[in-house]
């Protein structure tokens, strides 16, 4: 999506956000202001909820809780400030799939994932789409690999040209699909690569949903099915890659947070307890199922083991489509 529309959706939700109020714990955190770095541009999925869980923890515990944007790397400069700073509660990261396929990505990277950090909770999470331009005469992904395998000079698609988006990419298409002459054309950024499939330069394009979401909307751009293993509620007509007949394709974007290494239990179970309760809330719940999100809370252990399958299962990515790590 436009850095302007998930502006305009940012601020909307955020004056919708209710009355604030203070919650009482036994740790004696926060008693200052917490920095919560946002690796990424301004604008983004990973902001927009950043953003809506630090103003209900302002609420809840009467501190705040301010984004930092420190974009570069896909998330790994914003994540290597966060692995040096002091584990104290104060410095917390947001993070997607991103932190775990740099592992795997990016030989040089100055923290590791699992080490370096103290998981806190998956946030949310959300499917990528496989759409493309009206002109695209394919409704479904059977017509579209048939099309394809028609004329394969005369199609390409559209995705992120790193990380998570290239993996998810590839997997699906290279791997899934059988389709290794399919040529990935890569953006540095959901706008770019939206905006080329809806000029045609790009016919088809896989992203992930927000982003796209406004275009479907539109009937600008055509959705043949999304990655998540079930339909998502906005987007109920939407069919998963398995109903699709694409079997064994199921990936989500993922949004977390995560401490520095160290930070004191209590405190993360604490933030664990907070930020589930916030997620829950009717007005929360309400603004992620119009995002295409799906609230999730999980405890830190069980994102702790999130984060270490991701880094497995797109180690393996990288093995079997042949990518180098950097």
């Amino acid at each position: 999506m436009r850095r302007g529309l998930f502006l305009c959706l940012l601020a909307s939700v955020l004056l919708a956000a209710g009355a604030s109020y203070s919650q009482q714990n036994d740790t004696g955190y926060p008693n200052r202001q917490v920095r919560i770095v946002v690796p990424y541009p301004p604008g983004g999925p990973t902001d927009l909820i950043a953003r809506l869980v630090a103003q209900k923890l302002s609420d809840r515990l009467g501190q705040s809780f301010y984004i930092d944007n420190v974009n570069g790397a896909s998330g790994a400069v914003g994540a290597g400030q966060v692995a040096h700073a002091p584990p104290d509660g104060y410095t917390l990261l947001a993070v997607t799939n991103d932190f775990a396929v740099a592992s795997v990505t990016n030989s040089n990277l100055p923290y590791d994932p699992i080490k370096d950090f103290s998981p806190i909770t998956m946030i949310s999470s959300s499917p990528s789409v496989v759409a493309v331009n009206p002109s695209v005469p394919a409704k479904n992904m059977k017509e579209l690999v048939d099309l394809i395998k028609a004329a394969p000079d005369k199609y390409n698609y559209a995705a992120m040209g790193i990380g998570y988006g290239q993996l998810m990419a590839e997997r699906l298409f290279k791997l899934g699909l059988k389709l290794d002459s399919l040529p990935r054309v890569p953006f540095n950024g959901a706008a770019p690569a939206i905006n080329a499939t809806l000029a045609g330069d790009t016919p088809i394009l896989v992203m992930g949903l927000p982003p796209v979401a406004p275009f479907l909307s539109s009937d600008k751009l055509r959705a043949l099915a999304v990655t998540s293993a079930t339909r998502r509620k906005a987007f109920p007509q939407i069919p998963t890659l398995s109903e699709a007949g694409v079997p064994n394709q199921v990936s989500e974007l993922i949004i977390g947070m995560v401490a520095p290494a160290g930070t004191p239990p209590k405190i993360v179970a604490m933030l664990q307890k907070q930020i589930a309760e916030i997620i829950a809330l009717p007005d929360l719940k309400a603004t992620f199922d119009k995002l295409s999100f799906q609230a999730v809370g999980s405890p830190p252990a069980e994102f702790a083991n999130q984060i270490t399958n991701d880094i497995a299962v797109w180690g393996k990515v990288m093995k079997d489509a042949n990518i180098p790590a950097n």
